[in-house]
């Protein structure tokens, strides 16, 4: 059975899920606490008095979510790794049989996992910090805005305290930059980031597992609406490990002793991999490529392009930003407008996967918040 990073992708979207659930909380608790006494004279002096209440609260929320991302992190790469086993022994059940098959199934798993969480909670670390100072600072802001609105004759308090809310809710909590300098929204940098461990896990269990029985060859798929950093590799030949580059290389037949065959190899996984090959998002798989047994596959049409793939992310981001709109809505004019523009784009989805035969990825559209529990839950 082919690995991809794509087997995993459920799991890392699972993970970024509670990071949105608690931003979803965090957005409700700001709007919860401005909203009160919104009409009194006093409202400023007593919203900025309570800015360690805001804090304790935020805290809380950051204590909880840290505890249950934790281990919904190592579940989440364990899960992987398992996964990546099972495909490559399925695939040497079809072809190994006696010692190979045999090693195939004794290799042990508990390091690799271990230091594979290790470094993802590690990287998750600064997420916490930047979580407190953004949800205070925007709350400071609201307050700000809303109290020299009126002094403008621009605005009333009402008005300029939900135009900062709003602003808030289209950008959520920000400032997240990646090693090339990108930034991103927290939901975005943490799905990022899972998707990049756990496609690592599974892909590097399954090149264990062909190792042990002796397969050194793998070949990729082709996939559809490819990246034009995955395109170059599509239906190649890699060897699972060694030096890089283009070469023809002399091979045992994949299942008569004695018999060589030349195979053409595009270079080696590691390097296809340092070229873009399996990122996160990768559509491509690898799997077992036995000498003068396998086929290179026949090139298969797109559903649709990459681009139309970006297209369908843009408007799902569009989706949850509206309903973040929704839940920092003062009143119930703008709560029944933001609704009204998610209802919009997700007609627009629909035309789009109908139009291009792209799968609709309904979790990736869904913010999900329990009102009556501070800590997040996971949005199914």
């Amino acid at each position: 059975m082919p690995v991809s990073p794509a087997m995993a992708e459920d799991l890392a979207a699972a993970v970024a899920d509670l990071y949105e659930a608690a931003e979803g909380v965090l957005i409700e608790r700001i709007r919860q606490a401005l909203a009160e006494g919104i009409e009194s004279p006093l409202w400023v002096e007593l919203k900025l008095a309570a800015v360690g209440n805001l804090q304790t609260a935020v805290q809380t929320v950051i204590a909880a979510l840290q505890a249950d991302a934790a281990g919904a992190i190592e579940q989440a790469v364990a899960e992987a790794y398992d996964r990546g086993q099972q495909a490559a022994v399925a695939e040497l059940g079809a072809v190994a049989t006696g010692p190979a098959l045999a090693a195939a199934e004794a290799l042990p798993t508990a390091p690799a996992i271990d230091r594979l969480a290790r470094a993802a909670i590690a990287d998750t670390g600064p997420v916490y910090l930047r979580i407190l100072r953004t949800t205070v600072d925007a709350y400071r802001e609201v307050i700000t805005r809303a109290a020299a609105a009126p002094l403008l004759g621009a605005q009333t308090r009402r008005q300029a305290a939900q135009a900062a809310l709003d602003a808030f809710a289209d950008r959520g909590i920000t400032g997240f930059i990646d090693r090339s300098g990108r930034s991103w929204d927290m939901r975005s940098y943490i799905e990022m980031a899972m998707r990049s461990v756990v496609g690592r896990a599974a892909v590097q269990a399954h090149s264990d597992r062909l190792g042990a029985a002796g397969v050194d060859l793998v070949i990729v798929s082709q996939a559809p609406e490819e990246c034009p950093l995955c395109r170059p590799w599509e239906r190649k030949i890699l060897a699972r490990t060694g030096a890089p580059g283009a070469r023809e290389v002399r091979v045992q037949h994949g299942t008569e002793d004695g018999r060589m065959v030349t195979v053409r190899l595009a270079g080696s996984l590691p390097e296809a991999r340092a070229a873009g090959l399996l990122h996160p998002n990768c559509r491509h798989s690898v799997s077992a490529y036995l000498p003068g047994v396998s086929r290179v596959p026949e090139a298969q049409p797109s559903r649709g392009t990459y681009e139309d793939t970006q297209q369908q992310r843009y408007l799902e981001r569009q989706i949850r930003k509206w309903k973040r709109r929704s839940a920092t809505a003062l009143d119930e004019g703008k709560r029944t407008a933001a609704n009204a523009r998610v209802a919009g784009y997700q007609a627009r989805v629909r035309a789009l996967v109908a139009e291009t035969g792209l799968p609709r990825k309904s979790h990736r559209e869904q913010i999900d918040v329990d009102e009556e529990n501070p800590s997040p839950r996971v949005a199914r």
